[in-house]
């Protein structure tokens, strides 16, 4: 059993530091520009990486196992951030500017949320799942939607579209049901999956009227957590 969940944690690492190459290497090269590219990241990572916790067995000792995965890359984009590491295809693929400490601000905080969100829930609830993926598939379709669709701005937030919080809400939702559905279909959770859909759109709603917030760089942290409170109240 050890040896599996090892295994487990092996390719855990391998598949998002995979991901996180190759979309370093698109952006390095120019192939695809640094806003797309870090929302690609956000998207994926976070996606394949709750994915891979099906790869570990029930045993609650494994989740500390499964967050050794974001607590390494988190500390690698601090190393990153700092100066320590020169990892220029990094720097591209996450920052807006090239300025390397940007990676202190959004990306940091969101890989700290999917270390705090493996550790209290794990694959016990579907509540640290639907904050993963409020980051993930919502945050990600915001950014990509909100830049490619012209719509009227969010009047307590400038930077904000009504395209971008529409593709915020539609981003979320997919992404949730999704990785529920493939949780339900290996009996994860007692719940069957239809029972969950309007708790995640209540909470996917919520969390795209938070992330219009002007809190630049901390809706990594402000959409989780309001999540969260919602998911202990409705799941």
């Amino acid at each position: 059993m050890i040896a599996s969940n090892l295994i487990a944690l092996a390719i855990t690492f391998a598949v998002a530091l995979g991901w996180l190459r190759v979309i370093d290497y698109l952006a390095h090269r120019g192939l695809v520009s640094s806003g797309l590219s870090r929302k690609i990241i956000h998207a994926g990572t976070g996606f394949l990486f709750v994915l891979c916790w099906l790869l570990f067995d029930g045993d609650p000792i494994n989740r500390y196992l499964a967050a050794i995965v974001p607590l390494g890359i988190t500390a690698q984009f601090f190393l990153i951030g700092i100066g320590v590491i020169k990892d220029q295809a990094s720097v591209d693929a996450m920052s807006r500017s090239g300025d390397r400490r940007e990676i202190l601000r959004g990306p940091l905080l969101y890989g700290i949320v999917f270390v705090a969100m493996t550790l209290l829930f794990w694959k016990d609830s579907p509540i640290g799942i639907t904050a993963l993926m409020l980051l993930c598939g919502g945050d990600g379709f915001a950014d990509i939607v909100g830049k490619r669709v012209n719509s009227a701005r969010i009047p307590w937030n400038q930077g904000k579209s009504v395209a971008g919080s529409i593709g915020m809400l539609f981003g979320s939702v997919v992404f949730n049901l999704v990785v529920l559905w493939i949780y339900g279909l290996f009996g994860i959770f007692a719940a069957p999956v239809s029972s969950l859909i309007w708790p995640v759109i209540i909470i996917s709603l919520v969390g795209t009227l938070v992330e219009t917030l002007p809190v630049k760089d901390f809706d990594n942290v402000t959409v989780p957590v309001a999540a969260v409170l919602l998911g202990l109240l409705l799941f």
